[in-house]
């Protein structure tokens, strides 16, 4: 079975480490399965008064969410919280209320940072937003990582030492994707 993944990168940067890391997991993905990224950065801020007419930035976001069929957010640490720009996608995603684009959707969350403990507390705050919005979370593996000079190289692949554990979490995704489409068939 084919099948797409939405994926978010949570850091605006051009350099960022999360868009570096979210390209070597595509490549690492399931045979088969579709990945693209879900853009957030020319987002305004989510208010209520756009609910009854979203902007056509919002319309596209909520259009990308729903094509996908499992979601996978790759993101950094600010502040020992979640990105402000990844909050927002998720407000105008899971927005307005009774139309959540999250319902039911598989999801996994990974990270980098330049720091040993990775984005342990972003993914921590990530989960419980996640959570509210009815996401089916892959629980493990956790997977916070500290990126290095060194982790992933030009073409977008992971140095060996890394490899293997990047590629265990995303076969664990995608086991954790085609059970939950099982039980829950994408809408």
């Amino acid at each position: 079975m084919s099948y797409r993944v939405g994926y978010f990168v949570g850091s605006l940067s051009s350099t960022s480490i999360n868009r570096k890391l979210a390209e070597a997991l595509v490549k690492l993905g399931a045979e088969g399965v579709e990945f693209f990224e879900i853009p957030i950065k020319d987002l305004p801020l989510y208010s209520p008064d756009h609910d009854a007419d979203y902007p056509a930035e919002g319309r596209a976001l909520k259009d990308a969410v729903a094509s996908a069929q499992a979601i996978l957010f790759v993101t950094p640490e600010y502040n020992r919280s979640i990105p402000g720009a990844l909050k927002n996608a998720i407000d105008w995603a899971s927005r307005p209320w009774g139309q959540n684009s999250f319902d039911h959707k598989p999801t996994a969350i990974i990270g980098a940072s330049i720091g040993v403990i990775g984005t342990a507390v972003a993914q921590q705050s990530l989960r419980a937003v996640m959570a509210f919005c009815n996401a089916r979370l892959m629980t493990a593996p956790e997977a916070y990582i500290h990126f290095t000079d060194d982790l992933i190289d030009a073409d977008g692949n992971a140095n060996d030492a890394s490899r293997d554990f990047l590629a265990a979490f995303m076969a664990e995704f995608d086991e954790h994707a085609r059970r939950v489409m099982q039980v829950l068939p994408p809408k």
